[in-house]
């Protein structure tokens, strides 16, 4: 019930545009220092959604001169329950005039250079990691103790900086409402849906997932139980932490008055949450 009020909600907030699906992933290098401890998770996945967010809208400003809005949802794992920190995001194609004047229109196939993405998140997140790190803001683990100096971390931070980081963006293949309802699945649950588990017998616990890259197929794993609770537990995120977040033009202190402006710019009502698209 609660998923599907969330999912409606978001539907009523959808422009007579174009979406686009935008996918953040943080290199797996930062698992061991995310995971050491809540006071690291609270830092770095809330530096994610900052990175991310500062990204989009300054690209928004940049390549459409106005105001974009999205909203990121925070998934921690992959199909096999191991730590995979990523954001999803479903961004309007177009932005509001600074003065509110005009809607600017964005492309259909097309929003923003993966690339330039790409080079913008890396740099805003390792900024803010590196700053972190300096005010001993964050808990070095055992593996990492090595960060404590100043010349192992800018080593360290460097060969962050020369990788590649992974920026998807795509226009939802059926639509923002079916992207909704798949981000929807996993707004009140954390990584695993109870369908997915086979079994749990004799210390093992048995469950379906799909292997990406072998064509998304569906395969079985085997785990003790202990390693799956582990992994499970990974995914459970501090007190109070916001997997979801909203920003630009439905950051909640504006949403109403700026989606309300942009459908009177657009000549559009507000969509009806029943009607498929």
């Amino acid at each position: 019930t609660a998923t599907a009020a969330w999912v409606a909600a978001r539907q009523e907030e959808l422009l007579p545009v174009p979406y686009f699906h935008n996918v953040f992933t943080l290199p797996h290098e930062l698992n061991p220092l995310i995971l050491y401890s809540q006071r690291n998770q609270r830092a770095l996945l809330g530096l994610l959604f900052d990175a991310t967010a500062q990204t989009l809208l300054q690209f928004g400003h940049a390549e459409l001169g106005g105001r974009v809005g999205f909203t990121l949802v925070l998934h921690t794992w992959d199909q096999q329950l191991r730590a995979h920190f990523h954001l999803h995001g479903l961004i309007a194609s177009g932005a509001l005039a600074e003065d509110g004047s005009r809607w600017i229109a964005g492309g259909r196939q097309f929003l923003f250079p993966v690339r330039g993405l790409s080079k913008m998140f890396r740099a805003k997140y390792l900024d803010g990691l590196a700053q972190l790190l300096e005010q001993e803001q964050l808990d070095i683990p055992p593996q990492l103790a090595p960060l404590a100096q100043e010349y192992t971390r800018r080593r360290w931070l460097r060969r962050l900086r020369k990788k590649p980081w992974v920026v998807y963006s795509q226009a939802p293949f059926v639509g923002p409402r079916k992207l909704l309802d798949y981000l929807g699945r996993y707004t009140h649950r954390v990584a695993i849906s109870n369908h997915r588990i086979l079994s749990c017998q004799a210390g093992q616990v048995r469950y379906h997932y799909r292997d990406r890259r072998d064509g998304d197929r569906l395969k079985t794993d085997l785990l003790p139980t202990e390693e799956f609770i582990h992994r499970f537990l990974q995914h459970v995120l501090p007190d109070r932490f916001l997997r979801i977040r909203h920003y630009g033009l439905l950051a909640n202190c504006v949403k109403q008055k700026q989606l309300t402006r942009c459908r009177q710019l657009l000549a559009a009502r507000p969509p009806d949450a029943a009607d498929d698209q």
